[in-house]
């Protein structure tokens, strides 16, 4: 049976981050994952999961500059990069959680791209395997992130394979995957090695997933068989009040109480 997270870069923003936690609690989530939550210290956060008893996933690295969504990927950006992802790792080694989605940013110059990504993740790597930290490289579509690096399942499993770390996997965002080239299950089955994270939201409008192109119900039992053990993560915009949304989650314990 899926075991499902709340994504609090998206669900609950009614409210401030810091009561994000206790809402995602108050509906049935034993799971949640941030994105930017540097505006509040990791302390703070870190009282908020023990409180509510929650398990962390992971968080972004920052995103840099205005319109970069990341630095992994940009020549000349390494030791920006280094420092933002030092503070990732302090961030997420204090809130207990146990992944960072490094964000590789937007480029044109592919290959030097392609070079720099896989020195800055190599040493990001190094750096997170002394916390038992896992780090996460997401395939992004170009759609929604134009010159965005990283864009296929099968470009992160081939860089995966590059670096050669056992903690780089795949943040596999089944909303991304059937943007760019469809055929969701049995590349999910193809890329399932390397899988270390999942995200859903519907396709295109990017809601709660029980509406659009994707038939979850078939992603859900295609998961549960490949024998995935981790949380998959809810990284949707809510058509309304997040809790005014969540009928699709009442047979897996998610819903407003």
């Amino acid at each position: 049976m899926p075991r499902f997270a709340a994504n609090l870069g998206y669900l609950f923003t009614e409210r401030p981050l810091i009561e994000r936690f206790g809402a995602a609690a108050a509906c049935g989530f034993t799971a949640v994952e941030g994105q930017f939550v540097y505006d509040v210290p990791a302390s703070a956060l870190r009282a908020e999961i023990d409180k509510h008893k929650l398990t962390m996933l992971g968080i972004n690295t920052w995103k840099g500059r205005e319109g970069e969504f990341g630095v992994a990927a940009i020549p000349g950006r390494e030791r920006d990069f280094d420092v933002l992802f030092a503070q990732s790792l302090e961030y997420i080694t204090t809130m207990g959680g146990s992944g960072i989605h490094a964000l590789a940013g937007m480029v044109d110059d592919r290959a030097a791209a392609e070079r720099t990504f896989i020195a800055n993740i190599s040493r990001a790597a190094d750096m997170a395997a002394e916390k038992n930290i896992t780090v996460l490289i997401e395939p992004i579509n170009p759609r929604d992130r134009p010159r965005y690096f990283l864009n296929r399942a099968e470009h992160g499993a081939d860089l995966i394979a590059k670096i050669g770390k056992p903690n780089v996997r795949l943040q596999f965002d089944f909303y991304h995957a059937q943007i760019v080239g469809g055929d969701l299950i049995r590349r999910f089955e193809a890329n399932f090695p390397v899988v270390g994270h999942v995200q859903i939201a519907s396709v295109p409008e990017r809601h709660e997933p029980d509406e659009g192109e994707v038939n979850f119900l078939e992603i859900y039992r295609a998961i549960d068989r490949l024998g995935y053990c981790g949380r998959i993560a809810c990284e949707y915009n809510p058509r309304g009040k997040t809790e005014d949304g969540l009928a699709w989650g009442k047979e897996f314990g998610i819903g407003a109480r």
